[in-house]
C-alpha cells in the first residue's frame, strides 16, 4: 500500500485570522504584494482598476487601491502592470481519469491554463477497485498544491442490475467517506430511477451525505421533466450536468439545482442552456460551468476551465459573469465561498494575471500565494504519486479471445434480421436507439459497412469470467478493416471493442489483455495506435504530454480509419454507460435507457 503522502492543506483561516488582520492594519509586512492590476471583482460584478493585493500565509490580507503599507524588506512586489487580477477558476464537475492520467498529471496540465481548484468525481477507480481506489485518488489529491476536493462515487454500479462492475459501494460506504479529510460531498447521482423510486440505497447514500453537511451531486439524464424529474428533485441531489436544451437549465434552477454546464473534450452543451441566461434573464448566480470529461489532448493543446470561459463569452456573456459561473458560484454551492472562489479577504490566494479577459489570456497563475505556471508553462514541481501494485493488473479476461467470440447467431432460418443499433450523437452524451436490416451469412449476424453498421462487445474484464455482449452501433464511419478496443467504459469499465472485421476485434482485446489496459487500435492484423492505461485500465502512469501525444496518434488513427467525428474517443468510452438513453450495451446485455430495461438484440 502507498504511503500517504503529506498534506498540502493550508493553515486554516482561524489560525491566521490575527496575521491576516495585522497586515490588513500595517503591523505586519505581506509575504507578497500586487500592485496596480484590474481586480475582476465576482461579488460585486465589477472591475476595479487600480488594485492592489496584499497575501500572507497563502492568503488575501487586503485587496484595495494601495498596499504599500504592507511592503516590507522581504516582501515579494509584483507589478500586474494594468493587467486583470481574477480569481483562480474551478472545475466543479469533472473525473480525472477522463484525462487518461493521474491526479497529479491531471493539476500539471491544467494549472498552466488557469485552474486552481477542481471537485472530482473518481467514480471510475471507485468501479473497478472499490473504496480502495477513492482513497488513493483522495490522498493524491491532498498532496497537489492546488485544490482538489473528491466527491465520494453513489453509483457504483451506476445502474444495479443493469451492470456488474469490479466493486459495489453503498450506503455504510459513503458514510465511512464523509469523515475523511478531503471528501467535499457525493458525487453525481447516477441513479435517476432510483432516487424517483426511493430505492433505499440512494436514499442511504443521499440522508449520509446531508447529514455530514456535504453536497450532493445530481445526474438526470432524461429529457422528461415531468413527475420522475420532480421526483428526483425532492430526493435530494443539489446540481445537474446532464442538460443540453435551455429548457433544461431553466427547469433545474427554478427547482433550486444548480446547472451546470459542461464543455468537454466531446459534450458541448453550454451554447443551448446559456440561453436561459442571456435570452431568457436567468439569474446567472444559479449557473456554473464545468467540463465534465476532458482528455489529456484537449488539456494539452486547448485548455481546461479558460477555454470554457472563453466559450461562454463567446455565446453572449460578460466576461465578469462568465468568470462568476467559474469561480464565486462553484465555490458557494460547495460550501466554500469563504475559503476561495473569489479575490477577497481570507480567501485563498488562488488567483491568475490575465493580459485579455474575453480571450482568457492568461500570463500568470498563483495558488496559495505562490507562482505556480506564467507564460503557460508550469513552474512548480509538483512529485510523481506511485500508485501500488494492487492498483494494477486489473484486466483479466479469463482467456485469450477469437474471431468465434465476437460471432452473432442469427435466428434459425433467418437470411436477413432487423437489430437494434446504438446510434452515436456526436458532440453529446446521450445515443440514438436505431434500427438496421442486416444480412445473415452462414448462420451468422454480418455487419453493413455501407451503412456505417459495424460490431460492438463488451468483454467482463474484472472478475476474467469469459462474458461477451455483442450488438452493433452506427455514426464512427469506419470504412477500412478495422477495430478499437477500451478498457475505459464508462461506468463499470469492462472493456469495449467496436470494429469492422472481428479477427482485429479480437486481436485489439488481446493486446489490452497482456498491457493492463488503455486504448489500442489495430488494422488489419497490425497495431497502429496505443496508449497504455495500466492503473486500473482507465489511466497512464506517464506525463501529460506523453499522452496526449500518443492520444494524438489514436485520433489520427481513428481518422485514417475513416471516423469523422469529433473526439471519438470519448463517444466511444460511454457507449456502456447504461444511465443515459437512449440505447446502450452492457456486460448483462443490450440496454434501453429509456425503460431501464435488458432489451433482445433483434426487433
Amino acid at each position: 500500500m502507498n504511503a500517504k503522502p503529506a498534506s498540502m492543506r493550508p493553515k486554516p483561516w482561524t489560525e491566521v485570522a490575527p496575521t491576516l488582520v495585522d497586515v490588513a492594519m500595517g503591523r505586519r509586512k505581506a509575504d507578497i504584494v500586487v500592485r496596480n492590476g484590474r481586480w475582476v471583482n465576482v461579488h460585486s460584478g465589477e472591475i476595479v482598476p487600480a488594485t492592489d493585493l496584499a497575501i500572507v500565509e497563502g492568503r488575501f490580507a487586503y485587496c484595495g487601491p494601495d498596499a504599500s503599507h504592507a511592503i516590507g524588506e522581504n516582501t515579494r512586489v509584483v507589478d500586474a502592470g494594468g493587467r486583470y487580477l481574477v480569481p483562480g477558476l474551478c472545475d466543479a464537475h469533472m473525473h480525472v481519469e477522463s484525462g487518461m492520467v493521474t491526479v497529479t498529471e491531471f493539476c500539471r496540465a491544467v494549472i498552466p491554463h488557469g485552474t486552481t481548484s477542481m471537485f472530482v468525481d473518481p467514480h471510475e477507480i471507485a468501479n473497478v477497485l472499490g473504496l480502495e481506489g477513492v482513497r488513493l485518488m483522495h490522498d493524491e489529491a491532498l498532496a497537489m498544491p492546488t485544490n482538489v476536493y473528491v466527491q465520494m462515487p453513489s453509483c457504483v454500479p451506476s445502474a444495479p442490475g443493469l451492470e456488474h462492475g469490479g466493486a459495489v459501494l453503498g450506503p455504510d460506504d459513503v458514510a465511512e467517506a464523509m469523515t475523511w479529510e478531503n471528501i467535499i460531498g457525493l458525487g453525481e447521482v447516477m441513479n435517476f430511477p432510483g432516487v424517483a423510486a426511493n430505492d433505499p440505497t440512494m436514499v442511504g447514500e443521499i440522508a449520509a451525505t446531508v447529514k455530514a453537511g456535504r453536497t450532493v451531486g445530481g445526474h438526470y439524464a432524461s429529457p422528461d421533466l415531468g413527475l420522475p424529474f420532480h421526483g428526483y428533485v425532492a430526493g435530494g441531489p443539489e446540481d445537474d450536468h446532464e442538460g443540453t436544451r435551455a429548457e433544461d437549465a431553466v427547469a433545474r434552477v427554478r427547482q433550486g439545482m444548480k446547472a451546470m454546464l459542461r464543455l468537454g473534450s466531446a459534450w458541448y452543451d453550454v451554447a443551448e442552456q446559456i440561453k436561459a441566461v442571456t435570452e431568457r434573464g436567468l439569474d446567472p448566480r444559479n449557473f456554473i460551468l464545468c467540463t465534465d470529461d476532458s482528455h489529456s489532448g484537449t488539456l494539452v493543446h486547448d485548455g481546461h476551465m479558460d477555454r470554457v470561459v472563453r466559450h461562454a463569452i463567446e455565446q453572449g456573456l460578460k466576461p465578469v459573469t462568465a468568470i462568476q459561473m467559474a469561480t464565486l458560484n462553484a465555490a458557494q454551492h460547495f460550501r466554500l465561498e469563504r475559503e476561495l472562489g473569489s479575490i477577497a479577504p481570507g480567501r485563498l490566494a488562488d488567483f491568475l494575471i490575465v493580459s485579455d479577459l474575453p480571450k482568457m489570456a492568461v500570463d500568470e497563475v498563483y495558488g496559495r500565494g505562490v507562482r505556480l505556471a506564467s507564460n503557460g508553462k508550469l513552474e512548480a514541481d509538483i512529485p510523481a504519486y506511485a500508485y501500488p501494485a494492487a492498483a494494477k493488473n486489473t484486466v483479466r479476461l479469463g482467456k485469450k479471445l477469437e474471431v468465434a467470440d465476437f460471432d452473432i447467431a442469427a435466428p434459425e432460418g433467418a437470411n436477413e434480421v432487423r437489430a437494434r443499433v446504438i446510434g452515436v450523437i456526436e458532440n453529446q452524451a446521450p445515443t440514438r436507439a436505431l434500427e438496421a436490416d442486416l444480412p445473415v451469412e452462414v448462420g451468422h449476424v454480418a455487419m453493413d459497412r455501407a451503412a456505417d453498421v459495424c460490431q460492438i462487445a463488451v468483454v467482463e474484464r474484472h472478475r476474467g469470467t469469459g462474458g461477451i455482449t455483442n450488438g452493433f452501433v452506427s455514426g464512427f464511419g469506419y470504412s477500412e478493416d478495422c477495430a478499437m478496443a477500451s478498457t475505459v467504459a464508462h461506468d463499470s469499465h469492462h472493456m469495449i471493442v467496436v470494429g469492422t472485421n472481428k479477427a482485429d476485434m479480437a486481436m485489439a482485446a488481446n493486446i489490452l489483455a497482456e498491457k493492463g489496459g488503455g486504448v489500442v487500435m489495430v488494422s488489419k492484423g497490425r497495431q497502429i495506435a496505443l496508449v497504455e492505461m495500466p492503473i486500473a485500465g482507465l489511466m497512464s502512469d506517464e506525463r501529460a504530454e506523453i499522452v496526449a501525444e500518443k492520444a494524438a496518434r489514436l485520433t489520427e488513427a481513428m481518422r485514417r480509419m475513416g471516423c469523422t467525428l469529433n473526439n471519438a474517443y470519448m463517444q466511444h468510452s460511454l457507449l456502456a454507460l447504461v444511465v443515459i438513453p437512449e440505447l446502450r450495451i452492457s456486460d448483462v446485455g443490450i440496454i434501453d435507457v429509456t425503460k431501464f430495461e435488458k432489451v433482445d438484440l433483434f426487433v
